[in-house]
């Protein structure tokens, strides 16, 4: 497995490459999902390239940016395991130099959800990507579907701005007790681990709500906040039954439709989605 950290040299290394390229960005602390997205790129490509960025323009003022969990060493072990050829680690002033000032903006679908809890974020994530996918150039990228709106984003810039790469979406990958897996879930206690629970049940509630054959959005959505209010330990941000193209709120199911949430749990925010279709 080699690994990079300067621009000039991940160039070099992709001018010699001439086989398919699956790209797994992540932000490091790594798990199961991102192990799952690598597997997916191992089996449809010939060569796969991860890269491991902690980005600083996706997080706000009042993101947990400088606690974000980092285990270089754990993680670099892993992708080696997994068969990775190349991991691009760039150090921040390699992607963002003194004087940076260019920005990726996807309009639209960023100013919901997401968007609005965290003003900025899409516009780094955005940017982020879209220098890696011109660093890496990756036939396929891989993205796991519990970010369901910066999926969209992702694939949104990807068709706008004629980028030659397929995003493909992988399947959220859960804990044996339901909570999708995430890099964030080292912050809970254990108290706030079992209270967390109450986001997947949440979302498999609303999945046995619409199987029963309940298509009302909003009264889906008030059974989803009464059992999220009934967790001490936990506080709604947003719950939302969406559009799954527009990410617009609809009132009643009769196509694809999104049902997303985010969540306190003490101090550590959650989110979970899935799409449900009429």
């Amino acid at each position: 497995m080699r690994v990079i950290q300067s621009i000039s040299e991940m160039k070099e290394a992709r001018k010699n490459i001439l086989a398919s390229v699956g790209f797994v960005p992540t932000m490091g602390y790594l798990h199961e999902g991102h192990m799952t997205l690598v597997r997916w790129s191992k089996n449809e490509n010939d060569i796969t390239a991860a890269s491991i960025f902690v980005n600083p323009t996706q997080f706000g003022p009042q993101d947990d940016f400088e606690r974000y969990p980092r285990n270089t060493e754990r993680d670099l072990a892993m992708l080696d395991k997994e068969g990775v050829d190349i991991v691009f680690m760039p150090p921040v002033d390699e992607l963002y130099p003194q004087g940076y000032n260019s920005w990726v903006e996807v309009k639209g679908i960023t100013d919901k959800l997401e968007g609005i809890s965290r003003p900025g974020h899409f516009r780094g994530v955005t940017t982020v990507v879209a220098k890696l996918f011109n660093l890496v150039q990756p036939h396929r990228a891989y993205f796991g579907q519990k970010d369901a709106q910066q999926l969209r984003v992702i694939k949104k810039m990807v068709i706008d701005l004629n980028m030659n790469v397929e995003v493909v979406s992988v399947p959220t990958v859960r804990e044996a007790d339901g909570l999708a897996m995430s890099s964030r879930n080292t912050y809970l206690n254990p108290a706030e681990r079992n209270a967390a629970l109450i986001v997947s049940k949440s979302i498999q509630l609303a999945q046995s709500l619409w199987t029963r054959g309940e298509r009302n959005a909003n009264k889906i959505k008030q059974q989803l906040v009464q059992m999220v209010q009934n967790e001490p330990l936990a506080k709604i941000d947003y719950i939302s039954i969406a559009d799954d193209d527009s990410l617009d709120e609809v009132d009643i199911i009769n196509g694809r439709a999104l049902v997303s949430m985010a969540v306190w749990v003490g101090k550590t925010r959650l989110i979970d989605n899935i799409v449900i279709e009429s």
